[in-house]
């Protein structure tokens, strides 16, 4: 399978390449820029959906979830994208793509976030949906911080 991706993804990696980026950039630029996706939406995603559940005015509660709701559909179309951009970030600097913890936490982020998505489309006023929806929520990102951890020690590995 690994080969598969690589196959798809060297005409764009060869293409990026030839920008000639600087070696900084193109060792760096994902996980300075997921770094700054996860730690700032994805806390404030936690947040407001926490601030809305336990929220005993109902208008606050209100007024997190839909800052929770504008909020988190960025944020899932952040970190997919980020995800395809740290598969082409290890093609362009001619790394194995499958073979790391950090690999398998990314995925496990994003099946999180995808089971999050498919349980808030079913959520409503169901007391066991939105229970789940909120601790899925949060050990994702709980995984997500382990995943940081993990990208910053691959990335001084090599």
């Amino acid at each position: 399978m690994d080969v598969q991706v690589r196959m798809w993804l060297q005409p764009v990696a060869d293409f990026f390449n030839g920008l000639h980026f600087p070696e900084p950039i193109v060792h760096w630029g994902h996980p300075v820029m997921m770094g700054i996706v996860l730690v700032f939406m994805g806390s404030f995603a936690a947040w407001t959906g926490w601030r809305g559940r336990l929220a005993t005015d109902p208008q606050v509660a209100q007024q997190a979830w839909s800052e929770h709701r504008k909020l988190t559909p960025w944020l899932y179309l952040f970190l997919a994208l980020g995800y395809s951009g740290g598969l082409l970030s290890l093609v362009m600097q001619g790394q194995e793509i499958f073979h790391s913890a950090h690999f398998v936490t990314g995925t496990l982020v994003l099946a999180g976030l995808t089971l999050n998505a498919l349980l808030a489309l079913g959520m409503k006023r169901q007391a066991l949906t939105r229970t789940l929806h909120a601790y899925v929520g949060s050990a994702t990102l709980a995984v997500a911080a382990v995943h940081m951890a993990l990208g910053v020690q691959l990335g001084l590995s090599f």
